[in-house]
């Protein structure tokens, strides 16, 4: 009898703990954007579990996480592109999630066992009307050609948004191929790397580069902004989709998965769920300028549709975060820093 007491006695205690850690999901995210506060308002309201947001670089992020270390109360990992979800699951931190929806919604290429894409940002070319010839423009490898010196603009070879793409080079040409492209790239920038994408983009309008590389999320916030300098710079610059007669435009993600020490897993699966849902995936398109991963699901951003369809690059996430430290060492050698 006392045992049975005892028991109850443990029974209710632990009993609220566990029904209160179904109804929070502690949420560390380098996405920082404040449209995405109303996605997360809406899976509060769909389901009453209330996010715990942490908001920081995903650098600092992962050392948080990897301090805590089994007391982390962490849920789930959000950040932008493939890259650095790879160097966390270099640190051993996802756990495996099993979700069937999750496996049917998301095409293959845009998971792994461990994390998960839930949108993309096509990595396209931008170039100036007035100097720069779009049939001279087809390819990312073009960009190497003699014909553009003093021509290239581009953010830091060490981005995660560069490493990716050269990640991407790397699995299609080889290593060698892929640094004398790098090399090629370099010997034709206007000007040191500097700057983001948005930078790249009005550096090109302005004339002070041919051609750059830019996420189309960049690009479509400035075809939607209602600033008279933002529409003139959209104005001088056009949009190429490459490499559409071989493997396609490259592209870029933002996802994210669950910790292994999740103190609230079953939340945690639910909020991943939740990201590919249609109501989360049109937000992340009409939100954010985003485009979803879900196939079928079908988004109201004027901006986004004006840049027409392309051929996307099949090559699966994965390859792209195992090839990440190389690509950072090919930068590293050719100067692109």
């Amino acid at each position: 009898m006392k045992l049975t007491a005892i028991s109850l006695l443990l029974a209710a205690l632990i009993s609220p703990a566990l029904h209160a850690a179904d109804k929070e999901l502690n949420l560390y995210s380098a996405r920082h954007y404040q449209t995405d506060e109303a996605l997360y308002a809406n899976f509060t309201k769909q389901t009453g579990i209330k996010i715990n947001r942490i908001e920081a670089k995903e650098d600092e992020l992962l050392e948080r996480i990897r301090n805590e270390g089994a007391y982390s109360p962490a849920d789930v990992f959000l950040t932008v592109d493939a890259a650095r979800l790879a160097k966390a699951d270099e640190l051993g931190l996802f756990a495996p999630v099993k979700s069937k929806l999750l496996e049917s919604r998301i095409p293959a290429n845009l998971r792994t066992d461990d994390w998960f894409a839930f949108s993309t940002r096509a990595r396209a070319l931008i170039y100036n009307k007035d100097t720069v010839k779009p049939e001279d423009l087809r390819n990312y490898e073009d960009l190497a050609d003699p014909k553009f010196k003093n021509q290239v603009c581009s953010r830091s070879g060490s981005h995660p948004y560069n490493l990716s793409l050269l990640s991407a080079l790397i699995a299609q040409h080889g290593e060698q191929k892929a640094e004398a492209w790098a090399k090629g790239v370099f010997a034709n920038f206007a000007r040191p790397a500097k700057g983001g994408d948005t930078d790249q983009i009005k550096a090109v309008a302005a004339g002070e580069c041919g051609v750059a590389i830019s996420n189309t999320y960049y690009l479509v916030r400035l075809m939607r902004s209602n600033k008279p300098e933002d529409r003139a710079v959209v104005e001088k610059v056009g949009v190429i989709w490459p490499n559409q007669a071989s493997q396609g435009v490259h592209i870029n993600i933002s996802g994210g998965g669950m910790l292994k020490t999740a103190p609230n897993k079953g939340a945690a699966v639910k909020f991943l769920e939740y990201l590919a849902s249609d109501e989360a995936q049109v937000y992340f398109a009409d939100g954010n300028n985003e485009s979803p991963v879900v196939p079928t699901v079908k988004t109201n951003n004027a901006a986004l549709a004006a840049l027409g369809k392309f051929k996307a690059d099949p090559l699966p996430i994965g390859t792209l975060a195992k090839n990440a430290t190389l690509a950072q060492k090919i930068y590293d050698r050719v100067g692109w820093r």
